[in-house]
């Protein structure tokens, strides 16, 4: 069953963790040079791919006992947090230009690009913990396929005016808040529950 405050604290999770990730600035670069709606497609389904990968092993860990898994994934998201505390702001990274610019090689090129640098990212990581936390598969999939495509689409849209205007550091911080009060939670519920 669907549970929209599942999806909308996903959502928030996902969507703070993704906004200073190297992904969004990857998207900006893509946008910049071929048409949006193109680059969308092969990068939303690149993040569809990663999100079925993260509740499939969220689901696996749900297997487990209760206090195991909260106690995993309270230590993972702390493990996030101190991730996005220390990370150091990365330089763009080229991005080969295909050589049209028609709908499937502008596609492909996002979709490529998104699934080797999202693979094993924080927030696929993020996304399993959550799906393990919360055992609801479809909530935590729609919330944080919806978080991904919303920043894919900030990313290649409005990109720069967003960053003009929000501190990559701020947005930085608060991710890494939130994941930190998620795993105070998940470790309480370790040792009380």
């Amino acid at each position: 069953m669907f549970s929209l405050t599942v999806a909308a604290v996903v959502f928030g999770v996902v969507f703070l963790a993704e906004l200073p990730d190297k992904t969004a600035l990857a998207g900006l670069m893509l946008g910049t040079r071929y048409r949006a709606s193109y680059v969308f497609v092969g990068v939303a389904a690149a993040f569809a791919v990663h999100v079925s990968l993260a509740i499939a092993a969220g689901s696996v860990l749900g297997l487990l006992p209760h206090r195991l898994v909260q106690a995993i994934v309270g230590v993972l998201f702390l493990a996030g947090a101190t991730m996005l505390l220390l990370k150091k702001d990365d330089d763009e990274e080229e991005i080969r230009k295909p050589a049209d610019q028609s709908f499937w090689k502008v596609s492909g090129a996002g979709f490529m690009l998104i699934l080797v640098a999202e693979f094993g990212d924080l927030t696929q990581i993020m996304t399993a913990n959550l799906a393990a936390r919360y055992d609801d598969p479809l909530s935590v999939g729609i919330g944080a396929v919806l978080a991904l495509w919303a920043v894919a689409g900030l990313g290649i849209v409005g990109g720069r005016t967003l960053m003009r205007y929000v501190p990559l550091r701020l947005i930085t911080k608060v991710a890494a808040l939130v994941m930190l009060t998620l795993a105070g939670f998940s470790l309480y519920e370790a040792v009380v529950a």
